[in-house]
């Protein structure tokens, strides 16, 4: 990366964070290697789950030759994002709400929270988790869901799905607000292509302008040929299956931001996997049988994160599935790149990581706000493990915005195609 862009890169990311001290702080250098050998010297770096699998703390075993290769960490841009930001954060208000919890008021486009402090400081870098910059429209053909229990036994999910933003939207070709929008924030559709006998079974998940109105997620029963629509509450509920529960997903947060007590823990950095050829990154060889990414994926490179505890406010904690949610959230792309998950007993329950792969996106450049993912969740009390590519085997990934309008001869930016209740009528015809 040349000198002037690398210079521009920091000055955005001391901006974001608000100071020096995330530029200015030791992380591990490129060139190191972190194996089984030397792993406890930068344990300070590592989620609380990520040292239990180093350790052998944990129902699978990563291989001794394991090696983690540290490379140069990069910076990203999203001009219209940015002025965005620069236009509207000021405008941006926090409203507290009866119940105890919080929501924002003025938020226009950009980045909510330009420079979180207190009083909320932790939940405010939530709230630039949620509204962090994203394709106006993401679309895949072929996502890979592999699925591993305590025995060894794995099966393999194939889906397509279209994630879609109606509102709040960053791109220079596209307005902020969507004409089809009618309320909607974001619009989340996933559909299962195999095994064969599950093939069509669809749901929709559609997320409000409003943040005090429950979203709506809608299942597709192919053996009904109907829709259903499930309870707001059922955050806990698997996705397709997996470990992933719906609270999980959307690129390692999907919980919304009304809800939450959260605190602010540290900043610090974390390894994460961002420059990667999905021709590689979705080969199922190219993970262990821990589902953990091998070096063939790609270096790793340190983040500048702000670490935040996340809980449900008291009035909706009954019932709920975890007791607190450690996010490691980067404070310059604001995406969640680990969570350590914990019961609402306090025991250690799953550990989440989720990785970020860049890609050039239409009128933006290259970005690892690209919607792509490679996402890992590690269940430490059942002894499974699911993990998820968005890059199929022959090199298919999320495509974004003007690359969904012919992507193997299918366009995903039909929002009554893909985006609505509406769609879900039209599956199997």
């Amino acid at each position: 990366m040349g000198g002037r862009s690398f210079i521009i890169g920091v000055a955005m990311l001391v901006l974001l964070t608000g100071g020096l001290a995330a530029a200015q702080e030791e992380a591990i250098k490129p060139g190191t290697v972190i194996d089984m050998q030397n792993w406890q010297q930068y344990k300070a770096y590592m989620p609380q789950g990520l040292q239990m699998l180093f350790n052998g703390d944990a129902p699978w075993k990563l291989e001794p030759t394991y090696r983690m290769v540290i490379g140069p960490t990069h910076h990203y841009r999203w001009p219209t994002y940015e002025a965005n930001t620069e236009k509207y954060a000021g405008g941006v208000k926090v409203v507290d709400l009866p119940d105890g919890g919080h929501m924002i008021s003025g938020y226009v486009a950009g980045l909510p929270f330009p420079n979180p402090s207190e009083p909320l400081k932790g939940w405010k870098v939530l709230v630039n988790a949620w509204y962090r910059p994203l394709p106006w429209e993401e679309c895949a053909p072929g996502w890979h869901l592999y699925r591993r229990d305590r025995m060894g036994n794995e099966n393999l999910t194939v889906g397509s799905q279209s994630y879609r933003e109606f509102s709040h939207i960053s791109d220079p070709a596209r307005p902020i607000t969507d004409p089809q929008a009618q309320g909607i924030y974001y619009s989340e559709f996933l559909q299962v292509q195999e095994p064969e006998q599950a093939r069509y079974t669809a749901q929709l998940t559609l997320y409000y302008d409003d943040e005090t109105k429950s979203e709506d997620v809608f299942v597709f029963i192919p053996a009904l040929r109907r829709s259903l629509r499930l309870s707001s509450a059922a955050r806990c509920s698997p996705v397709v299956g997996s470990d992933f529960s719906q609270d999980d997903v959307h690129t390692g947060w999907n919980g919304g931001i009304v809800r939450w007590d959260v605190q602010f823990l540290r900043t610090g950095w974390v390894p994460s996997i961002v420059e990667v050829d999905p021709k590689v990154s979705g080969q199922r060889a190219n993970y262990d049988d821990a589902l953990m990414p091998e070096p063939s994926i790609g270096n790793w490179e340190m983040r500048p994160v702000n670490v935040i505890s996340v809980k449900r406010i008291e009035s909706q904690r009954a019932g709920y599935c975890y007791g607190n949610r450690i996010m490691f959230v980067d404070s310059e792309t604001w995406a969640n790149l680990w969570s350590d998950l914990y019961d609402m007993n306090g025991k250690y329950w799953k550990l989440q990581m989720i990785g970020h792969p860049a890609a050039d996106i239409p009128l933006v450049g290259h970005t690892t706000d690209s919607g792509r993912f490679i996402e890992m969740i590690w269940d430490y009390q059942s002894g499974h493990v699911s993990g998820v590519t968005s890059a199929a085997p022959n090199g298919d990934d999320i495509r974004a915005n003007s690359q969904c309008e012919n992507y193997n001869g299918v366009n995903y930016t039909i929002a009554n195609k893909y985006n609505t209740v509406s769609a879900l009528a039209s599956i199997m015809r």
